[in-house]
Parts: C-alpha cells; structure tokens; sequence
C-alpha cells in the first residue's frame, strides 16, 4: 500500500509507491472492466451510506486493502454493514473483485463493498465526521529509512484524519510486522491520547490477532518469514 505525505490530510498529497505490477489475467481485467465501475465509489461529493448502499448502514473503511481477504471476510460477517475499501494497486482491486464476485462461483457475491481504485484520503475526507464505525490500517508500507517517514500512512495529518471520521466508540485497527513502523506509529498515537484510547490488557492484546480480524496475504507471507506480527486497537474518545 502506497503512503502519504504528514500534514493537511485534507488536501491531495502526493501518493508514493507502485500502482500495477503483472499484466492481469483476462478475467480480473474484465472484472475491472466490468464489476468495478459498477460498485466504485463516487469520483465527487460526499460518501456516505445512503449514497453508496441505498440504506443508513454501519461504515467501515480500509486503507490499502492489498487482495481484500480481510474486507471480504469482514463483509462477509456483517452483511448488514457497509464497506469502503482503497487501494492504489490496481492488482490488489482486481482481487478484491475476484472475492465480491463470489470467486468465479464458489461463493456467493458480496454486496455490501464498495471500493475505489486510488488515494485513500481523498475519498476519507469526503466521509461526513463522524460518520465511520471501523478504519483498518493492516500492513502498511514501512517505508523503513528515516528520511521517508514523511510517507507513512500513520502521521499527524492522516490519524487527525481518522479521529474526525469515526463516531466516539469507533474503532481503529492497525497491524504491522515491521519493528520500524511499529516504533513510528506508537510515537504517533501516543500523540493523540486525547483523541484515541489503546485498548490493551497486556501482550497479549497486541501479540495475537483479536477475533472477528482476518489474516491478509501480508501478514500470512510475514509469518511464513518467520517476522513477529503486532496488532492494536485503539477506539475513539
């Protein structure tokens, strides 16, 4: 997942990182042909509820949803919610097709996502305050070397961001495998006690995934090498 600049989490930043790798396959090129214009998320105007799912609905919204595994399982769970997943990596979208359309037939489609191919922020800035139940940030981009710090996902700008999103009781999820990102965002959210409280009862709230949180292709390759896993959740104030 691409990251972006700290700072005015209102204005378009500009987004670093990979935005395609291998050439599609022909049926995910089709679904993105196809399935994504269907359930895109508006280019303007507000995203909200009504607008995408036709009815008032709790929201999530996942940052970099890489594949979709998580926010396919997450929706799958809660037919009754909405899902707004982003995702810079047209790869990544054309996955999270293949899941919302029921994976060629083995299960049934999925209504409840909505997903835009692009910068999270932008769409997350058009959400009404207050609006959100859920914000997932899972695996991140570390953008390890000190200089790039400017463009994670959790700085300032962005968390401020999240805290005007999500209702008081809303939810923030972040996991990371990476040492360096896992120190930075700390420093961050220590910076935002007013705003954020960790829910933690020891390591074992961070060492283990919490139920109902799915296991994404990054944190399965991250085990496979043999990389601890941290997870935190932090609700608003």
């Amino acid at each position: 997942m691409t990251a972006h600049k700290s700072g005015d989490p209102t204005t378009l930043n500009r987004l670093y990182g990979r935005s395609k790798g291998k050439t599609l396959r022909a049926g995910q090129q089709d679904l993105v042909d196809t399935l994504l214009p269907q359930i895109a998320v508006p280019a303007e105007g507000p995203v909200t509820a009504e607008r995408l799912f036709g009815e008032d609905c709790p929201l999530h919204f996942e940052i970099g949803f890489g594949g979709g595994e998580h926010m396919a399982a997450r929706a799958d769970l809660l037919p009754s919610h909405g899902f707004i997943g982003c995702e810079p990596f047209v790869n990544g979208v054309a996955q999270a097709l293949v899941h919302v359309s029921g994976d060629h037939g083995s299960h049934p489609p999925i209504a409840n996502i909505r997903l835009h191919h692009g910068d999270a922020l932008e769409v997350l800035s058009r959400v009404p305050d207050g609006a959100l139940s859920f914000i997932y940030l899972l695996h991140p981009d570390p953008w390890p070397k000190a200089r790039h710090a400017k463009r994670r996902m959790m700085n300032d700008g962005p968390v401020d961001m999240f805290a005007a999103k999500l209702k008081p009781g809303g939810e923030f999820r972040f996991g990371t495998d990476h040492p360096v990102y896992l120190r930075h965002a700390l420093m961050i959210m220590r910076r935002h006690t007013l705003q954020f409280e960790w829910l933690v009862d020891g390591p074992e709230s961070w060492q283990n995934r919490p139920g109902g949180w799915s296991e994404t292709r990054y944190e399965a390759k991250a085990r496979r090498d043999g990389h601890e896993v941290w997870y935190f959740r932090f609700r608003r104030s």
